[in-house]
C-alpha cells in the first residue's frame, strides 16, 4: 500500500466513521481517532462483504458504500456500548 493510499483510507475512514456515528442514536462516547478507526475497518468489512457477493468493487459501486455504512453502524454501536466511559474531571 502506498503512502496516497493509506492518507485516503484514513480520509475514507473518517467520513465512513462519522456517517455511522450520525446514523446510531444517542450520544457516543468515542474519540475522533476510534472514530477513524472504526470507519476504516467498516470500509474493508463492506469491501469484502460486496467481493461475496460478487459485486464490483473497482471505482463507486452504491451496494458496496450501504455494506460500508451498516458495518461502521454496527462498530459504532459496539464500541460506544463496551468502550470506557470517561469519568471525572480533569485537573
Amino acid at each position: 500500500m502506498t503512502i496516497g493510499g493509506i492518507f485516503t483510507a484514513i480520509i475514507f475512514g473518517a467520513i465512513i466513521g462519522a456517517v455511522g456515528r450520525l446514523i446510531v442514536p444517542g450520544k457516543q462516547n468515542m474519540s475522533i481517532w476510534l472514530t477513524i478507526l472504526v470507519g476504516i475497518v467498516a470500509a474493508f468489512i463492506g469491501t469484502w462483504l460486496a467481493n461475496l457477493f460478487g459485486l464490483q468493487t473497482r471505482g463507486w459501486n452504491f451496494w458496496e458504500t450501504i455494506f460500508q455504512i451498516a458495518a461502521a453502524v454496527i462498530g459504532v454501536y459496539l464500541v460506544s456500548a463496551f468502550w470506557p466511559k470517561r469519568t471525572g474531571t480533569r485537573q
